[in-house]
């Protein structure tokens, strides 16, 4: 009876053409080969190529060859490395925070921070366009989860007014926003999170590396120095390895350690992933990592205008995530595989990771693609769009 439910959820879940599968690629830059053909990949978050450059391979060898393939434990067991302490202070200098501690991915890092922060008695203020990983973390927490209009500060501070707690408040956003790609009003929340007396994170997984000085994020390219209290970020989108991090005070880190279970229960990263995100870290903050966000600034800004000039309604922006809105889920993944038939690997996104109505192409570019690919691309999306009529 019970695997006959599920039967049936799947077929519910097909016949609102919500059904995943998954694809095998073969590759990670800018053409990959899927199904045997060779594509154009445009929905990785590899933004500036960096997941197979030869600094980071390197690295990830060596410390393979010198420590081993594993940790062999959780961190507070035997699998606290010197490689994790070097790791949390590049990213602490990188960041300009007094310490920071790394996780194992972007989605146990968000759950994991803020169960152990927040529970019940405490209430958490998510955006209502955030990541999934922050919304179950708030979920796992216990704590009252009240969500705000997207960037809407004002709502958001009417919000704090009418949510009182004697316990813990915490303010949770997206630095840059996974599927629109637009930024979070930082100021604002940081001036709300400071009037209100309330803890501020902010989850900048697609920040790092491509926007501000030095790639420092979402809270550099705002110009804020402080006020922010927690800035989560992950090392295997822009930074090309593996992993997670908050960047943070002394007292949280400390805190974090002895309550995050995503932390305490889980064996730590391998030596090769910690010493690609060292060299990853060190390359974002050289001259060429400024060169390869000069090159991916004029790469995004150039699909962007080609978009809006073949008649496609897609927002301004300083990011690499470009969504083509389209509505319908079946439609959006008609649209995908049309283009994949061409060489153009576009993912469609459907809910839940977007809201029902608004399913999308995700498209995102990278510093290392060629600008002749990206305007056939261009070419090929407007051709299926306007046998689909979407432009």
């Amino acid at each position: 009876m019970s695997m006959e439910i599920l039967q049936q959820r799947l077929h519910e879940t097909a016949a609102k053409g919500l059904l995943r599968s998954l694809r095998q690629v073969e590759g990670v830059g800018p053409r990959v080969e899927l199904a045997g053909r060779d594509c154009l990949l445009l929905c990785s978050n590899n933004y500036l190529g960096l997941a197979d450059h030869l600094v980071l391979k390197r690295a990830a060898v060596e410390a393979t060859f010198r420590f081993g393939t594993s940790s062999g434990a959780s961190r507070l067991v035997s699998g606290n490395l010197a490689l994790h302490d070097a790791l949390e202070a590049a990213v602490a200098s990188w960041k300009g925070t007094e310490t920071a501690l790394i996780f194992n991915s972007g989605y146990a890092a968000n759950t994991g921070i803020i169960a152990a922060l927040a529970g019940r008695g405490d209430i958490v203020f998510s955006d209502r366009l955030n990541h999934a990983s922050i919304v179950d973390g708030a979920l796992l927490s216990g704590a009252k989860l009240v969500r705000y209009p997207h960037n809407d500060a004002a709502t958001l501070g009417k919000l704090l007014e009418q949510h009182q707690t004697s316990g813990l408040r915490l303010i949770v956003s997206d630095g840059v926003f996974s599927m629109d790609g637009d930024l979070a009003p930082l100021r604002e929340l940081v001036a709300l999170a400071e009037q209100h007396a309330v803890l501020l994170m902010v989850d900048d997984a697609h920040g790092g590396g491509v926007v501000g000085t030095e790639g420092r994020g979402s809270a550099a390219q705002a110009g804020i120095k402080s006020g922010i209290h927690l800035q989560m970020g992950t090392l295997g989108k822009a930074l090309g390895s593996f992993g997670a991090y908050v960047a943070c005070s002394h007292q949280l880190r400390e805190y974090l350690i002895n309550r995050s279970r995503s932390l305490i229960f889980s064996t730590s990263l391998p030596p090769g992933a910690l010493a690609a995100s060292l060299a990853a870290i060190e390359l974002v903050r050289s001259a060429e990592g400024e060169q390869l966000r000069q090159q991916l600034a004029g790469k995004v800004a150039l699909f962007r205008v080609l978009l809006q000039q073949a008649g496609f309604s897609v927002p301004d922006g300083c990011t690499p995530i470009i969504p083509i809105l389209v509505g319908d889920p079946v439609v959006t993944m008609d649209f995908s595989r049309r283009l994949l038939e061409a060489g153009f690997f576009v993912q469609g996104i459907r809910p839940p990771t977007v809201p029902t109505g608004t399913s999308r192409l995700r498209c995102t570019i990278m510093a290392s693609h060629d600008p002749d690919d990206l305007r056939s691309a261009v070419d090929a999306i407007a051709t299926v769009g306007r046998r689909l009529e979407i432009c």
